[in-house]
């Protein structure tokens, strides 16, 4: 998986990463590089840096990733340096960071780039086992509409794509029909798109608007693919709650993740108030990362949950 990865960076960032454990290398979540620093790997409870005194990630060297994340045409890499990412084959995530340059008080790019952050991606296949049958009501033979809720790095966008490819592909041991699934993947992190085409498996019957805005999406594919189910990441704009209202009218089930611990924090938020008032998620999961990320911690129940205010 992290061989075409590992070509982006120079050759003591390789040879520092393929130095690594291969048991490790298995449970690498994060690789970062900044100019003038050691290279650092994150894992899901620790760090570990380059211990080469006489390496420091430089200028030339960030200046090699940028040439090989833009393939040599940096004005074709305009767009994705406008948005601070861009996503590679294997659906990996490399989000970027520097001066930024500014045009009517827009980003229009970043230039030079001191930071790169590369997320790895891994699907794993069966994520979402343990809460197919909190999100699917057997009394309707219907996915329910679903908040996915946990902090960072607790498996949330993990668990939402296995989530997907169940709903895509249905379950024969548990009696799930498959469905037609749409992905407003506006970050690229769900399917992993590269020019268009998910890079991780989903099912056949999926299909994904990638790097488009979430309310945007969402009416989107309502009206172009009538999709049976919704899947959305990161929700919490006041465009995404209408569109969200929206598709519960239309009668799209939807499924969905937002940053927070409990669902008591994230209903103060003002956009979620309105859209627990008016019922727009019939479950509400929360996740953690012990034992192990995409952990459920709790399975919640709005309409029957006396939510504080």
């Amino acid at each position: 998986m992290l061989r075409d990865l590992l070509r982006l960076f120079p050759q003591p960032v390789q040879s520092f990463i393929e130095g690594l454990p291969t048991a490790e290398l298995e449970e690498l979540e994060e690789i970062r590089l900044r100019v003038g620093q050691p290279v650092e790997c994150l894992f899901a409870s620790r760090s570990v840096y380059s211990t080469n005194p006489l390496y420091r990630f430089s200028v030339a060297d960030a200046s090699y990733v940028l040439n090989q994340l833009s393939q040599y045409s940096l004005y074709a890499f305009e767009e994705e340096l406008q948005k601070g990412y861009i996503t590679v084959a294997g659906g990996h995530r490399v989000g970027l960071a520097g001066k930024t340059v500014l045009e009517n008080g827009a980003v229009q790019t970043i230039r030079p780039v001191s930071s790169f952050n590369v997320r790895i991606a891994r699907q794993k296949i069966g994520a979402a086992e343990k809460v197919i049958d909190k999100l699917y009501d057997r009394q309707t033979n219907s996915w329910q509409n679903a908040l996915l809720i946990g902090p960072p790095q607790t498996g949330k966008t993990t668990v939402l794509r296995d989530v997907a490819r169940i709903v895509s592909t249905g379950s024969k041991k548990d009696h799930i029909p498959s469905c037609k699934v749409g992905i407003v993947d506006e970050r690229s992190e769900i399917a992993g798109c590269v020019a268009g085409v998910p890079q991780h498996e989903l099912g056949i019957r999926v299909d994904v608007l990638d790097g488009c805005p979430k309310a945007e999406g969402m009416m989107m594919l309502i009206r172009s693919m009538s999709p049976d189910v919704l899947i959305v990441d990161e929700i919490g704009r006041e465009e995404d709650a209408k569109a969200i209202l929206e598709a519960r009218h239309a009668g799209v089930s939807l499924i969905a993740t937002a940053h927070g611990h409990t669902l008591e924090e994230v209903a103060k938020r003002p956009v979620f108030k309105g859209l627990f008032e008016q019922e727009a998620f019939t479950c509400v999961i929360e996740l953690g990362k012990s034992p192990r990320p995409g952990s459920i911690k709790r399975v919640r129940r709005p309409q029957q949950t006396r939510i504080r205010r």
